[in-house]
C-alpha cells in the first residue's frame, strides 16, 4: 500500500470516529448558540450527503473492478477526508434545538453518526481488499492481479448499501424541513391510535370469562351452595360484562374525535407552510404541539390495557389524558400562524377553517365524554 493511501484511510476512519464524538451524546454537548448561517443548514446537509453518497459509490467500484489503482481511491478518499466529512459535520451542527426544535436536532445527529459509523465499516473493507492485493503482489510480483471472490464483492456492495440508507434519510429530511419532518411524525403517531382504535372496537369484553375451570374444580358435596354463588358469580359477570361494553362504546366515541386532530392540524396549520424552515418564534410552539400529540398515542394503548384488565376507572382516567392532550394541541394553534393573539386584543379573533372546525370538535367531545366526566367527578367527590 502506498503511504499516501495509508495515510488517507487512517484519516477517514480517525475523522469518522472523532465527529461520532463531537456529535454524540446531544445531552453531554453545551448549549449552542443560534448561528446567523443556520438557514443554510438543510441546503448544506442535502449537498454534503449527496456528495457522499456519490464518493461512497465511485469508492465501492473502485475497489471491486480490476485493475486496482490505489491513486483513484486516494483521490475519492481525500475529497471526503478535506471537504464532505467536514461539511456533513457542520451542517449537523448548525441545525440547533433552538432554531429547528430538538426532535429535528436528535434525528438529524443520530443520521449523520449512522453514516459515519457505516462509512468506517466500508472504508475497513476497502483497507483489507488493498492489503489482501497487496499481499498477494508482494508474494508473486510477477502473478496476475487477485481477482476478488464474489463473496468479497458482496461484502462492499453491502456495506456500500448501509451508508446509502442514513444518506438517503438525510437528503429527504433536509429537502421536507422541519415542517416535513413534524408532519412525518404526527401521521405516525396518528397510524398508532388509528390502530388502537380498531383494535378496541374488535375487542369483545365477553371473551375470556368462561367458567368451565371454576364447574369443574367445585365440590360436588356443596353443589347447591355452589349453584347458588355461581349464579351469583354469573350476575355480577353479566353486569362487569355490561359495563365493560358501555366504557368501550364510550372510549370509540372519545377516540375517534382525538384521532381526527392529526390530519386536521397537518392538512390546515403544518401543510400550509411552504418553507422548510420555521422562524424561531414558532421553535417553542411546535415543540409543545409535538409533545401533547405523541403523548395521545402512549395514553391510548394505557386506555386499552385498562380495559381489557376491566380497571374502568383507570380507562377513564388515561382517556382524559388523551383528551387533554388533543385540546392543547388544538389550542397551541387553534389561530393562524400569522396571527398573535397578543396584538389582537379587543379585536374580534380571526378565524379561518381550522378555528371553526376546532369550536365544533369541542362540542362533539364534550357531549360524548359527559358520562366519563360526571363519573370521575362523582369519583372524586365521594373519596
Amino acid at each position: 500500500m502506498s503511504r499516501r493511501l495509508s495515510i488517507l484511510i487512517a484519516t477517514t476512519l480517525e475523522l469518522s470516529q472523532q465527529f461520532q464524538t463531537t456529535l454524540s451524546p446531544p445531552s453531554a454537548n453545551p448549549a449552542v448558540a443560534e448561528s446567523p448561517n443556520k438557514d443554510n443548514a438543510l441546503p448544506l446537509l442535502s449537498a454534503s450527503s449527496t456528495a457522499l453518497k456519490s464518493q461512497v459509490t465511485k469508492l465501492s467500484l473502485l475497489a471491486i473492478t480490476s485493475p486496482f489503482t490505489h491513486s483513484a481511491i486516494a483521490t475519492v478518499l481525500s475529497d471526503l477526508n478535506t471537504s464532505i466529512l467536514p461539511s456533513l459535520v457542520t451542517a449537523a451542527l448548525l441545525i440547533t434545538p433552538n432554531a429547528y426544535t430538538k426532535a429535528f436536532h436528535s434525528e438529524i445527529r443520530v443520521l449523520v453518526k449512522s453514516t459515519l459509523k457505516e462509512l468506517s465499516v466500508l472504508v475497513q473493507e476497502v483497507k483489507n481488499i488493498v492489503e489482501q492485493k497487496d499481499k498477494a503482489k508482494a508474494e508473486d510480483p510477477k502473478r496476475a492481479e487477485r481477482q476478488l471472490s464474489q463473496s468479497e464483492k458482496d461484502v462492499i456492495t453491502v456495506a456500500t448499501g448501509r451508508v446509502w440508507e442514513p444518506c438517503d434519510a438525510l437528503i429527504d429530511v433536509a429537502g421536507k424541513g422541519v415542517i416535513g419532518f413534524v408532519i412525518r411524525r404526527v401521521e405516525e403517531w396518528r397510524n398508532l391510535v388509528k390502530d388502537a382504535v380498531e383494535e378496541i372496537e374488535e375487542w369483545d369484553p365477553g371473551e375470556g370469562n368462561d367458567d368451565f375451570l371454576d364447574d369443574l374444580l367445585s365440590d360436588s358435596e356443596n353443589g347447591e351452595d355452589y349453584g347458588v354463588e355461581n349464579s351469583r358469580r354469573g350476575d355480577q359477570d353479566e353486569e362487569q360484562k355490561a359495563a365493560l361494553q358501555e366504557q368501550k362504546k364510550t372510549t370509540i366515541r372519545i377516540l375517534k374525535p382525538i384521532a381526527q386532530v392529526f390530519p386536521a392540524i397537518v392538512k390546515n396549520r403544518l401543510s400550509t407552510s411552504e418553507n422548510p424552515t420555521v422562524p424561531s418564534s414558532r421553535v417553542e410552539k411546535l415543540e409543545l404541539l409535538m409533545l401533547n400529540l405523541q403523548s395521545i398515542p402512549n395514553y391510548v394503548d394505557e386506555v386499552a390495557g385498562a380495559l381489557y384488565e376491566a380497571n374502568l376507572e383507570n380507562s377513564s382516567r388515561y382517556l382524559m389524558k388523551a383528551r387533554a392532550c388533543a385540546a392543547k394541541a388544538i389550542d397551541l394553534v387553534v389561530l393562524p400562524w400569522d396571527v398573535n393573539p397578543e396584538d389582537v386584543g379587543d379585536q374580534p379573533t380571526p378565524e379561518d377553517k381550522f378555528t371553526v372546525w376546532s369550536k365544533t370538535w369541542w362540542k362533539v367531545v364534550d357531549e360524548v365524554s359527559r358520562s366519563i366526566v360526571d363519573g370521575t367527578e362523582k369519583t372524586n367527590t365521594s373519596r
